[in-house]
């Protein structure tokens, strides 16, 4: 059955830069290929980070000058919030991305999964559990937090799935719809899909609801050659609330998503079956 039909692909050079969009691409098991392929370690806490804890990274956007490889990372352009440029593989790219960061940092490729050491999350800002879960997760005392019995339990101690850059899974998947049903909302905040950094941004859905991707949770989805894997519902932090390129600081975003749809927006998801994948595909619910 026909939901949707595929608006954009996006794919995220470097964790927690702005990315770019592509016209077609051959999923791979790990979703996109060069997707989140680059992140930053924290020189001063440990770690590998990304805008929860540092939000200028906001304003870099990363991109390949030619096609990258299934798998691994290739190299690809920076650019530093003042316009300025740098290669992921250039001698200065530590010192540059520290200085225009204000903090030091240091650019790493995708490691092996059994370099457990890379991967394992670095000091937390807040002794305290619950003050660091509601600074990552922006939410005020009174909000609930996420269920992280959701997420897989290997990020309890590392930062992402070892082997990758990921939050939880390798694919986020975004309706148009459900960006227009929180704008309607949400009085005068933007809900720009700038924020919310999906790979797969669907359109022209099934009437099933404002959200209709949360109903896809459990089940597969074929878009072209691919199928996919829905997981659970993306639980949004305070990423979204930041202010960057054109868009402004706002936390009455993370307001609007924890009143009317308990913090989430889009879903997660998992490769199936590789295959190529172009915008303007029809998004099919598989029996």
């Amino acid at each position: 059955m026909k939901v949707g039909t595929l608006r954009q692909i996006w794919r995220y050079p470097v964790k927690s830069m702005a990315g770019e969009t592509v016209d077609d691409v051959v999923f791979g098991d790990r979703g996109l290929p060069g997707d989140r392929a680059w992140a930053v370690r924290d020189e001063v806490r440990g770690g590998i980070r990304g805008a929860k804890k540092i939000p200028a990274l906001m304003h870099f956007a990363a991109r390949y000058a030619r096609a990258p490889a299934a798998e691994g990372s290739s190299p690809a352009q920076i650019v530093l919030p003042d316009g300025s440029t740098v290669e992921t593989g250039a001698p200065d790219v530590n010192a540059r991305l520290s200085r225009a960061l204000g903090h030091e940092v240091s650019l790493w490729p995708l490691l092996p999964a059994d370099a457990l050491d890379h991967y394992r999350r670095g000091r937390p800002t807040h002794e305290d559990v619950d003050t660091e879960l509601r600074a990552i997760f922006g939410r005020t005392q009174e909000e609930p937090l996420p269920d992280l019995r959701l997420f897989p339990r290997e990020l309890i101690e590392f930062e992402s799935p070892p082997g990758t850059y990921f939050d939880a899974f390798p694919l986020l998947l975004l309706t148009e719809s459900a960006l227009a049903a929180m704008a309607a909302r949400a009085g005068e905040s933007v809900f720009d899909v700038r924020r919310f950094r999906p790979n797969l941004v669907v359109g022209d859905t099934t009437p099933d609801g404002e959200m209709p991707e949360m109903a896809w949770r459990g089940q597969r989805l074929a878009i072209g050659e691919a199928t996919l894997r829905v997981t659970i519902e993306c639980p949004r932090c305070i990423m979204v609330t930041h202010g960057f390129a054109d868009l402004p600081r706002d936390p009455s975003i993370m307001r609007a998503l924890v009143r009317e749809a308990g913090g989430n927006l889009g879903v997660y998801a998992t490769v199936e079956s590789p295959g190529l994948v172009r915008a303007g595909d029809p998004v099919e619910l598989l029996a």
